[in-house]
């Protein structure tokens, strides 16, 4: 049987940014880019260069850093958008320009003010301008849900002839049924007829998204643009790890489809991308939950230890989730031992972060019994994604305020010395993050604060995630692990503070909310 491959765009670090309070620093991105590529996504869309600053400076660094996967950049049919994409991937080994104007009448009349004469004519220049810096072009139809197919036509006749490689119809407000998306690609895949290839990307707000995706897959779309644990804008995208295990798992109705990813990659991808954003799938999420693997059921543990496919379609180890490794190093191993758990668990550190990562690894092993996968990975993310660290915690000390005022003294480590300073606050968390403010001379704004387990027992290690918001700029993603939650919630204001100081400057406002 003659196998057709379908690309996997993934737009993680793009739209999958856009959910709320997903917002990444680069180092974190580039740490989520070389993962995408160990995974076989053909296509990364790593920012919106136009954005800003700092979405500029990520996709260049992912550019310089990518050899496998194409790098691609989001820009608007406009000259200086398609001017910042060229240039920030373009140290890429594979470069890719996505383009896109509104197709929708709903788009066109009262957000554009342009006629459909108008629209086709700006969608031609941009195509043609992109074509400058690349030869790679995507040209995006946004609401090609809602749009006149007669105008689908009509415009994407104008981009290929532009020289537009790829022409994506997005679902962009999750509307369509899978039968009507089925029957929009149909007609554009006969209509294009190998021109260029027809691409979809499907948003999740009626829970549609990959099941639009596989209908469209069906029916001729050749590259499906999907995002890891389905996160996106609003209620996010169609999941890349559903769509994939589907193809994978059905292969009796996909026969002859097939797609670049090793499956095995599936879960580390997942876990490092919870991790560093703050994000959990859901326990009863497709492929990747907590409970994705989980019998509860009497009758179906019984089957199951009889004989697994009775009730299991997917082996956890297709995804790359070892069930029968999850304990892990004890409190002596080497640090070549170390770095290789690390490669098996998917994570690529230079010296520095490594050498950093391991001596966390071993105070960790010295004050807890059992040290879990998830607790490596934890440990791991927590010490890679690390920005300059302008401040560090010293030490916390807090006061028993059982019958008084919550007190807490905090000692941090700056570039002139270690300063301590103590502060009284509303509750022992207020307190402790009002006296690093004292220090620092930044007063923070909580927008967001949640801590969890990372493993089992009474010892588990808490992961602590703040969103924090400085000089009224948008809420940055603050990581903290320790033993001890206030440690750890200590950790991660400070975190927050250190991620938007080696953003500051590379920082504003986006000038346009980019939804496709």
């Amino acid at each position: 049987m003659n196998t057709e491959t379908i690309k996997i765009f993934d737009t993680t670090l793009r739209d999958g940014e856009q959910s709320p309070g997903a917002s990444m620093n680069t180092e974190e991105k580039i740490q989520i880019a070389a993962q995408l590529e160990r995974l076989g996504v053909d296509i990364i869309e790593a920012g919106f260069a136009a954005a800003s600053p700092g979405d500029f400076d990520a996709i260049d660094k992912i550019a310089q850093r990518i050899t496998g996967s194409t790098v691609c950049s989001l820009a608007r049919a406009i000259d200086a958008d398609i001017k910042a994409a060229g240039e920030a991937i373009a140290k890429a080994k594979h470069q890719r320009i996505h383009t896109f104007i509104a197709t929708s009448p709903i788009h066109m009349e009262p957000k554009l003010k342009m006629t459909p004469d108008e629209v086709i004519r700006r969608a031609v220049h941009a195509v043609e301008y992109a074509r400058t810096f690349v030869e790679d072009v995507e040209f995006s139809c946004e609401d090609a849900g809602r749009s006149d197919i007669g105008f689908l036509k009509e415009i994407s006749d104008a981009v290929i002839e532009a020289g537009a490689t790829t022409i994506n119809l997005p679902d962009t407000v999750g509307f369509r049924l899978p039968f009507e998306i089925g029957a929009m690609v149909k007609e554009m895949s006969e209509y294009t007829k190998g021109r260029a290839i027809i691409s979809v990307h499907n948003h999740n707000d009626l829970g549609l998204g990959v099941a639009n995706s596989l209908e469209a897959v069906m029916n001729g779309a050749r590259q499906v643009e999907c995002t890891i644990n389905g996160l996106g804008e609003r209620a996010g995208n169609a999941a890349l790890e559903e769509i994939v295990m589907a193809l994978k798992v059905r292969s009796d109705v996909f026969g002859g489809l097939d797609t670049n990813i090793n499956t095995k990659e599936i879960y580390p991808t997942s876990r490092l991308i919870a991790t560093i954003t703050g994000i959990e799938p859901q326990p009863n999420k497709a492929i990747v939950g907590k409970n994705a693997f989980a019998h509860e059921s009497g009758i179906h543990q019984d089957g199951v230890l009889k004989h697994k496919e009775t009730y299991e379609i997917i082996r956890p180890q297709d995804i790359g989730l070892d069930l029968s490794d999850t304990l892990v190093l004890g409190k002596h191993p080497g640090r070549a031992a170390f770095k290789d758990k690390l490669a098996k668990l998917g994570f690529t550190l230079d010296d520095e972060a490594l050498n950093r990562a391991f001596e966390r690894f071993k105070i960790l092993a010295d004050r807890k019994k059992d040290i879990y996968d998830d607790d490596i990975r934890a440990l791991v993310t927590n010490e890679m994604t690390k920005a300059t660290q302008v401040y560090e915690i010293v030490s916390l000390q807090l006061m028993d305020c059982s019958e008084g005022v919550p007190s807490a003294a905090v000692k941090i480590r700056t570039q002139e010395g270690e300063v301590m300073d103590a502060s009284i606050g509303g509750g022992t968390i207020d307190a402790v993050f009002k006296a690093i403010d004292r220090i620092t001379g930044y007063a923070g704004r909580l927008d967001e604060y949640r801590v969890k387990s990372v493993s089992e027992g009474k010892d588990a290690l808490a992961n602590v995630t703040v969103k924090v918001s400085f000089n009224d700029e948008p809420s940055i993603i603050g990581h903290g692990l320790h033993l001890d939650t206030m440690l750890a919630s200590a950790r991660a204001y400070i975190g927050a503070l250190n991620s938007y100081l080696s953003m500051e400057g590379k920082l504003k406002e986006r000038p346009h909310k980019v939804i496709l």
